[in-house]
């Protein structure tokens, strides 16, 4: 009852065994190895229903029930928190967090119940209908998960939770990383259950010729199979090895075949053309190489010539995509806009504090720090 008041269920009476036999139960679970020990969510509903606590029963299984009800407990929690009702906070802070893990709870028990069904029924059925049957049905249950999973979007809870730090950590950072696991869980699943059917079609497809030799014997009981290394004409289903090449080798210390040898050495096919010496053989030129070392040498000449033209236009600032398109360079702005970075970076440090290097660039994402740099403005420092 603690356990069903509070958040987690206290440890303090329970022994190292105790623990690991109500968690082997499932009466109570962890959701990950740093977070506490918590009842089961159906052992939840138990005691609520035994309660009659009608606040805390959770009848219907779906997930956009669930969701709704996270989204009615964070209103009460901002009413609460607004209205400096500290209790009813804690309150209504307590039940979201029941209501993730029960949310959690549902998925890692379905995910449970399909890791069971793959070890027990999936496995071990004979006939290749059956196995077919239970392939698809667990294919539609993982199906229903992703699309439960689906139905959880974090641009809605970020923009739910705003800047409250204690609904921020559980509704987007706990709940995410819950889910990931959850989604990993079901790839796993997925690849067992395929590897599971093809492996059970290749031992269908040997056990169907057995099954077929055995009854052709049936039909046939005095077959007995004939030698074919005696036969003269062996069937093209049989005869797949490939033929032998006899070795031979010169017998020199044989005199009597000398005028044999040499009559097999004279009548040897000549080369059709002299073969061409070694030396006469040059090395061949890398034009490639040649080509793009001299493309880069001209990218780098015309960012020289863009630095100087900032230092003899009086150190005005100078765009760097501006200065492309006056020119009527052949560069693309995003090689170009990287070679002038590079050459600033790449500059002496003393030549480099006389110049000023901005950067225009802007945020990849409302939640995503990388930035994007769109041009680049150079200046010198003494006129800025």
């Amino acid at each position: 009852m603690a356990g069903y008041v509070r958040d987690e269920v206290p440890l303090e009476g329970l022994s190292t065994t105790a623990l690991n036999r109500l968690l082997s139960a499932r009466i109570l679970w962890r959701p990950d190895e740093q977070a506490g020990v918590k009842l089961a969510p159906k052992v939840r509903e138990l005691i609520a229903e035994m309660l009659a606590d009608e606040t805390r029963r959770h009848v219907n299984a779906d997930v956009a029930e669930t969701l709704e009800l996270m989204r009615g407990l964070v209103q009460s929690y901002r009413e609460a928190r607004d209205g400096a009702e500290y209790w009813r906070q804690e309150q209504q802070l307590l039940r979201l967090r029941q209501a993730v893990d029960d949310l959690d709870g549902r998925f890692a028990d379905a995910i449970d119940s399909l890791w069971r069904r793959l070890n027990s029924d999936f496995g071990f059925v004979s006939r290749l209908a059956d196995k077919i049957r239970e392939n698809d049905r667990a294919q539609k249950q993982i199906v229903r998960l992703l699309d439960g999973l689906a139905l959880i979007d974090f641009d809605e809870l970020i923009d739910l939770v705003g800047a409250d730090g204690a609904l921020r950590k559980l509704l987007v950072s706990q709940l995410q990383h819950r889910l990931s696991q959850h989604y990993t869980s079901l790839r796993e699943v997925q690849r067992r259950l395929i590897e599971l059917m093809a492996r059970f079609r290749q031992q269908q497809s040997r056990s169907r010729l057995v099954v077929g030799m055995a009854a052709f014997l049936r039909e046939h009981p005095g077959f007995v199979p004939g030698n074919y290394a005696r036969r003269s004409e062996v069937p093209a289903l049989v005869n797949r090895a490939a033929p032998l090449t006899a070795a031979g080798a010169v017998a020199l210390d044989q005199a009597p075949d000398a005028r044999v040898v040499t009559e097999l050495l004279h009548d040897l096919p000549r080369p059709a053309a002299a073969p061409e010496p070694v030396a006469a053989a040059v090395a061949a030129e890398r034009h490639e190489d040649s080509m793009v070392a001299a493309r880069q040498q001209a990218l780098r000449e015309d960012v020289e010539r863009f630095y100087l033209s900032v230092v003899e236009g009086n150190g005005e600032p100078l765009s760097a995509l501006e200065y492309l398109e006056a020119g009527g360079l052949d560069w693309g702005s995003e090689i170009w806009l990287f070679q002038v970075l590079a050459e600033f970076q790449g500059l002496p440090r003393r030549e480099q504090a006389a110049f000023r290097l901005r950067q225009q660039e802007t945020r990849a994402a409302a939640f995503n720090d990388v930035r994007l740099i769109h041009d680049l403005r150079l200046e010198l420092r003494d006129n800025a």
